[in-house]
């Protein structure tokens, strides 16, 4: 069975640590270190706007405070999986980075002291978290279930700290909010629903947004999961935006906010101020993946703005062939441009390739009512 990546996107990347150090001596509490945690701050600023070797310049000094910590070791595998993006399972810093969460998650298992748990519980999570995301974005099944089952039972002691960590309220309404409108956007999981416990879709928004307002270091997470949930699920364009365009406001180099910002902007055919932004792109750093993403973009707006379909089909025949490069991790943008071919087709009185080209569009798409049609 093909299993849809985005099931498991409940367990989007987050930053945190715990505050063990892997010689057994010494133990503090980071969060109560104002300037380990200034520095944290920093780091995951940089890494975020793929700033790397600021990034690594502030990492040596958190190294410096808190040698063989656990933090050091999952701020190092989040740098190399942004510096990665998007991490296929051939990509070389695999490896890397497996190692990395595998040993945070083995440090934070060796917590005997329950004034730190709050912060061993986040740094577990967030280790697991980065492994199951990427697990579960290159349709990894096998090692993706085991780990959420053994992640779940975190999760759901995440509710019991979210006073301690205003950050765990990330945790909290991702649950609440997928609980129920997961199986609801696919009906073939609804079986599996039974398992767990109820959710609430109103308190995880509530509890995403209270995360974007207020957590120390999931900020950035929170307005993502926000833009994605009113995209995908809610399909409230309007409520979407100010997530994406916030996200592209606080990280302006990082092209998958951009991108889900400018996706956000068409659908909304706001085409003026998506075309400026594709237009001002070069200054982000080349990335195969982000130019196959541009080429639909482009594509949609000589469709819809200039309704030049010739020109639009140029666009998408080569993201469709340029896709092919990133495996299941492309099927999302690969699907816009199928619409987009099935949609010039039929307008040019080609019927049969409009049919095919909109069945593999539907056959890749994870939330079939985006299509810009």
């Amino acid at each position: 069975m093909k299993t849809n990546s985005n099931s498991y996107k409940i367990f989007i990347t987050c930053f945190w640590f715990s505050l063990f150090l892997s010689t057994g001596i010494t133990k503090a509490q980071l969060l109560q270190d104002t300037i380990a945690l200034n520095l944290v701050k920093k780091n995951i600023n940089f890494i975020y706007n793929l700033q790397f070797k600021d990034a690594h310049a502030v990492h040596l000094k958190i190294n410096l405070l808190y040698p063989d910590h656990p933090v050091v070791i999952l701020l190092n595998g989040i740098k190399t999986y942004w510096e990665n993006f998007p991490m296929l399972p051939t990509t070389s810093a695999r490896a890397c980075f497996e190692k990395d969460m595998q040993r945070c998650i083995k440090l934070c298992e060796f917590n005997n002291c329950p004034a730190h748990e709050a912060e061993y519980l986040l740094a577990d999570l967030c280790a697991r978290g980065m492994l199951i995301m990427f697990y579960a974005d290159n349709n990894l099944p096998m090692e993706v279930l085991p780990l959420t089952r053994v992640t779940y039972k975190h999760l759901r002691r995440s509710f019991n700290f979210t006073s301690d960590q205003i950050d765990l309220n990330y945790f909290t309404g991702i649950y609440n909010y997928y609980r129920e409108a997961y199986p609801n956007e696919h009906p073939v999981f609804k079986s599996l629903g039974i398992l767990f416990p109820h959710g609430d879709m109103e308190t995880g928004i509530n509890q995403l947004k209270t995360s974007a307002l207020k957590s120390v270091l999931l900020r950035a997470e929170s307005y993502y999961s926000l833009a994605y949930i009113y995209l995908n699920f809610e399909n409230d364009y309007p409520k979407a935006v100010i997530y994406s365009k916030a996200l592209h406001e606080q990280a302006p180099d990082n092209f998958l906010y951009l991108s889900v910002y400018i996706k956000n902007l068409l659908l909304l055919r706001q085409y003026d101020i998506a075309e400026k932004l594709i237009m001002a792109s070069h200054v982000v750093p080349e990335n195969g993946y982000f130019l196959v993403q541009l080429n639909i973009f482009k594509g949609i707006l000589q469709e819809k703005k200039y309704h030049r379909n010739g020109l639009a089909q140029e666009y998408y025949k080569k993201a469709t062939r340029d896709v092919s490069n990133f495996g299941v991790y492309g099927n999302e943008y690969a699907a816009y441009a199928y619409y987009g071919l099935s949609r010039i087709s039929i307008a040019n009185g080609e019927k049969d390739n409009g049919k095919i080209y909109r069945e593999k569009a539907m056959e890749l798409a994870a939330f079939k009512k985006i299509n810009f049609d």
